[in-house]
């Protein structure tokens, strides 16, 4: 949950705990930083809600990964940091990568293919919808370059910028985010005081990559999760798009209460995620138990949740579980 933002329902990216930080109205007693920060996108300009479940890569909860210069290094070494964690620490064959840029920013077109060595062909221009990027309306903003991961011609979709990106082959694993301008809410630009940078790399999607599945939904995270609403539901068909969806929105809902963010009028936003796991759960299984055991079931407090258990907002945790129960219970037949 966002500290002191009323722009924001969530976090919605590893940024905004910094927002102050690159508008120049706060000092930090560091000029870097790295980050692995939970994120909620569910609703606003960043909402991945539809998706979930449909493609190899959406949630609504993730964590994202992150590194951060406020005025200390900028394009250059950002890019450079990112392609040496990439293919040295990684150890990603260059061969799998592609590269955009936002289609006016020369420098990082000329950083990625005559400092880093990266083919022309493999670097892509792209407009502002792809490659501009902004926490929100308002707020720090600036041109970007993202990172892509070919999963190779078994799965379906094409390069970045082609009519066929919107399939899963060729997944965006990290965004390098130039922060230069502050967007006011008629939408001019400022420059920002001092030029930073900010990343965002998706933990699911690197952990897929790096235990070689094209899908996150197939990586440990989800796994146990998803065999457990398998036993719960009774569904066949272990491939539908369903069981995706009410593994996501468990991990959704559950991090929301965690926050302390409870099933209730004023926490409208858990209440829907965890009613949408449901009508899934109504979709794969025609057991009535289904839809109230989901809640109860031992994925819902699963492993991912116990190393914040015993922070003072994990303390909610059966009560709210208790109550989602509840919920799940009244839906006696299945939505319209």
């Amino acid at each position: 949950m966002p500290g002191d933002d009323p722009t924001l329902l969530f976090t919605n990216a590893g940024m905004v705990q910094f927002k102050d930080v690159f508008l120049g109205k706060e000092r930090r007693p560091y000029a870097r930083a790295a980050t692995a920060q939970r994120c909620v996108r569910a609703g606003g300009k960043h909402n991945d809600l539809e998706n979930v479940g449909y493609t190899a890569r959406h949630h609504t909860f993730f964590e994202m990964l992150g590194n951060f210069s406020f005025g200390d290094y900028f394009k250059r070494e950002a890019i450079r940091f990112a392609w040496e964690f990439i293919t040295g620490e990684l150890a990603l064959p260059r061969e799998r990568l592609w590269v955009t840029v936002f289609d006016t920013d020369e420098e990082a077109f000329d950083l990625w293919v005559r400092d880093i060595g990266v083919e022309a062909a493999r670097v892509v221009r792209l407009g502002a919808d792809s490659n501009f990027w902004a926490m929100g309306e308002t707020g720090p903003c600036g041109p970007c370059s993202e990172i892509f991961y070919d999963h190779g011609p078994a799965v379906a979709g094409g390069p970045p910028g082609s009519p066929e990106a919107d399939g899963d082959r060729y997944v965006e694993i990290w965004n390098l985010v130039f922060m230069q301008y502050a967007r006011a809410a008629d939408g001019a630009l400022t420059p920002l005081p001092q030029p930073s940078v900010d990343t965002g790399m998706g933990l699911e999607r690197i952990v897929a990559v790096m235990q070689g599945v094209h899908s996150n939904y197939d990586i440990d995270l989800f796994r146990a999760i998803i065999a457990e609403v398998v036993r719960v539901t009774g569904a066949r068909d272990v491939g539908s798009p369903s069981l995706r969806v009410i593994a996501d929105h468990i991990r959704a809902a559950s991090f929301l209460i965690v926050d302390g963010v409870l099933p209730s009028n004023e926490g409208v936003a858990t209440s829907c995620v965890a009613s949408s796991a449901v009508r899934s759960a109504t979709v794969t299984s025609s057991a009535r138990r289904s839809r109230s055991s989901i809640a109860s079931s031992r994925c819902w407090r699963g492993r991912w949740a116990r190393p914040i258990r015993n922070s003072p907002k994990a303390r909610s945790m059966p009560r709210a579980c208790c109550a989602r129960r509840k919920i799940a219970s009244r839906r006696r037949s299945p939505p319209a």
